[in-house]
């Protein structure tokens, strides 16, 4: 007799699942170090510029926000086109 193993297998993310949740959580580790970054800085701490049009003071929300902006557009831009690519030619 042949058993229906459908419901016996458990969760199982798909591969893309996992990557969001990574992207999600490495965002939230550069937004926190930013945030803990700018608590605990050096003295003479200069304001950073996001993408050379904000600028923003060097305090905890300041380069926390930066980190977050920053790495969330180029992991994001980043995953677009291996999505693109993995689409268009797989």
């Amino acid at each position: 007799m042949a058993e229906n193993t459908e419901g016996n297998q458990g969760f199982r993310p798909r591969g893309s699942q996992v990557v969001i949740a990574l992207y999600v959580l490495v965002v939230a580790v550069t937004g926190l170090t930013g945030y803990l970054l700018g608590s605990i800085g050096p003295d003479g701490m200069r304001p950073v510029a996001l993408f050379g049009l904000i600028t923003l003071p060097p305090t905890p929300i300041g380069l926390a926000i930066y980190g977050v902006v920053t790495l969330g557009v180029g992991l994001g831009v980043a995953l677009g086109l291996v999505v693109f690519v993995s689409r268009r030619y797989a």
